[in-house]
């Protein structure tokens, strides 16, 4: 009985009090966004984050199957950064960071532990890497994902990306460069393994 009135408590939180935060910290936010846990959401100043109506961004592994290692991770990192996610997309404990930009579609379905990044965080040269601030010496470019993608548990999607709708990329792969529509991609590095027929 305990555990139930826990479990009410939590969702009436998750249901009012953090979408209330998230819109407090700029983002735009769709109608009935359904949080399960904390998120850790940061919007840089003049960028945009959108989440679109009936998404789900689940940051608890009592609540997905596989369960989640950290609380998923909504980030820009520039100014001018976009970051949109569509409607009635499903998050799993992922990490995803725009500099430049982040596009992901409608339905689509994103695994535990993914990372989408549209940046290489660090310079190539080795002088200062660690330090280094300069934009034009960190390579970005924007990562595309279409309408109805499923993106496996533990994959990454690099910068630079485009996934065309309907793909699936398998669990653990490295997506280093853009996968067409309708196919099932998988590996590190990613690459077709088969095609989706209706």
């Amino acid at each position: 009985m305990l555990k139930k009135i826990q479990v009410r408590i939590l969702r009436a939180w998750w249901k009012n009090w953090i979408p209330r935060q998230v819109a407090l910290a700029g983002v735009e936010l769709g109608r009935n966004v359904e949080f399960y846990g904390r998120p850790i959401i940061e919007k840089f100043q003049n960028s945009r984050i959108s989440i679109g109506r009936e998404c789900v961004i689940c940051s608890m592994p009592e609540y997905t199957a596989l369960g989640v290692s950290h609380r998923a991770i909504i980030r820009t990192l520039r100014e001018g950064a976009v970051l949109d996610i569509g409607a009635d997309t499903g998050i799993s404990g992922a990490s995803i960071c725009a500099a430049v930009s982040v596009k992901i579609g409608q339905k689509v379905l994103i695994g535990a532990n993914v990372t989408i990044a549209d940046t290489d965080f660090h310079a190539i040269n080795p002088a200062g890497r660690r330090h280094n601030k300069n934009h034009d010496e960190i390579a970005s470019r924007p990562v595309l994902i279409g309408d109805n993608v499923f993106i496996g548990a533990g994959s990454y999607i690099l910068k630079g990306v485009t996934i065309g709708e309907n793909s699936i990329i398998g669990a653990n792969s490295v997506v280093a460069k853009s996968i067409p529509a309708n196919v099932i991609a998988a590996g590190n590095p990613a690459k077709i393994v088969k095609e989706i027929r209706d």
